[in-house]
């Protein structure tokens, strides 16, 4: 009884408030659960799986070729020299290659200063001698003559200029090489600042974000990418030459420095030849070092676990000279929205990022793989409600119209008026004089 002469007092005896207000109350859930579904948006984790490492990094690591040309004129009148001659156009090109990353969306590369052995750093004769080197080693061959033979032979009879010198960058299972312009370069004396910075024409170019070499501790997980020259292997088709490959590690030491007094990284993470100027990366995907050499031969032999990095501090140097924008790209953003909510089952949204991502950068090398599983994993989706915050506003909105309503009509409108009560003058028929 208590509880019902309560409510009565409340609600001053209007039975429609009995009806009226639970409809109220469902309807205020029905906006306070909206907003917390559209408020809920699944976030990037610091720390990346190996998987999702790759996935974001690898397509921001290039192969780079390095090369010179040179052109012969041979007075010689020996149709077993000029065959071998006219087959390669009179032409012998040598050529060096190393690895880089990408660190601006408009396409600026850093990599090792040596990798640049022939356009920068080999002097005119010393590209000559190579290549006559190389011409003299065909003709040996097509002949079966003796090197020093057909060296006696051809020197007196042959001319040369450099025909060319270049860069050529190869994007991640891009078969046809780009354009390198060199933007940067130290002779590297110093093997603590060998660093390159190269710049190739396009944009929206996925990239590695630069880390902070100061953070890094002793036994720090870390991961190698390039193009180890023991990975091009003569069993294997052309098309996997533009296939960077991605090895794990530890930093082994954090306080070495060269005899110049540079600071060094020491890690253990298999590499070899081809790897110079290819990324180190830490767990959350940044750039913390460019591989560039590895230790000292034991009994002739190279040893493996024991190679060093420039250190990304190092590398900010160079890139601040040269006014680089190292920032993430349009391309790098939509990927790592649609890898998250790709990784969290939210298999529709991450599609859709995933294609905008191929609309603006078609040579994306992962993005095609994750359309394709994206769309056969889509029956199983989850349904990202942040995504539709305009449909869920209109609902919100014509609930609370639909409450102020319902409250107007329960309390204002609809309330009866009391009927006004007269007080009258005692009748004097009573009085007793």
């Amino acid at each position: 009884m208590k509880a019902s002469k309560t409510i009565e007092r409340m609600f001053g005896m209007n039975k429609k408030a009995f009806v009226t207000i639970p409809f109220c109350i469902v309807l205020a859930i029905l906006i306070a659960t909206s907003i917390v579904l559209t408020s809920f948006k699944p976030s990037a984790p610091d720390i990346l799986k190996p998987q999702q490492l790759a996935a974001t990094t690898k397509p921001a690591v290039v192969r780079i070729v390095d090369y010179a040309i040179v052109k012969w004129t041979i007075t010689l009148d020996d149709e077993r020299v000029t065959s071998v001659l006219e087959k390669w156009d009179y032409q012998t090109e040598i050529d060096g290659f190393g690895s880089g990353a990408i660190i601006s969306s408009d396409g600026y590369i850093v990599t090792n200063a040596h990798v640049l052995v022939y356009s920068k750093e080999s002097s005119d004769q010393d590209i000559i001698s190579q290549a006559f080197s190389y011409l003299v080693d065909d003709v040996a061959y097509a002949n079966n003559w003796t090197h020093k033979f057909t060296d006696a032979y051809l020197k007196p009879y042959t001319s040369y200029e450099i025909y060319q010198k270049g860069v050529d960058v190869y994007l991640p299972t891009i078969d046809d090489p780009i354009s390198a312009v060199v933007k940067s370069y130290e002779q590297p004396t110093d093997h603590g600042k060998d660093v390159a910075i190269l710049d190739i024409e396009g944009s929206n170019y996925p990239t590695i974000p630069l880390g902070n070499s100061n953070s890094i501790q002793d036994q720090d997980d870390i991961w190698v990418i390039g193009y180890p020259a023991a990975a091009d292997s003569t069993v294997l088709s052309m098309h996997s030459y533009v296939i960077p490959t991605m090895n794990k590690g530890q930093i082994s030491a954090i306080s070495k420095t060269t005899l110049a007094g540079s600071p060094v990284l020491q890690l253990n993470a298999s590499s070899t030849h081809g790897n110079s100027g290819g990324p180190i990366i830490n767990k959350k995907g940044e750039l913390i070092g460019l591989l560039t050499f590895r230790g000292d031969k034991v009994n002739d032999q190279e040893v493996q676990g024991f190679h060093f990095a420039v250190p990304v501090n190092t590398l900010k140097k160079t890139v601040e000279k040269v006014d680089v924008p190292a920032t993430e790209s349009q391309t790098d953003k939509l990927f790592k929205e649609g890898l998250t909510l790709y990784t969290k089952g939210y298999y529709q949204d991450a599609l859709s990022k995933f294609k905008a991502v191929q609309q603006i950068y078609p040579n994306h090398p992962e993005v095609k793989r994750y359309i394709r599983v994206s769309k056969q994993k889509m029956d199983s989706s989850k349904t990202l409600w942040a995504d539709h915050k305009t449909s869920f506003y209109i609902r919100d909105t014509i609930a609370c119209v639909l409450i102020l309503i319902l409250l107007l009509y329960t309390f204002a409108f609809n309330s009866k008026r009391r009927p006004i009560t007269t007080s009258n003058p005692p009748s004097n028929d009573n009085v007793v004089d």
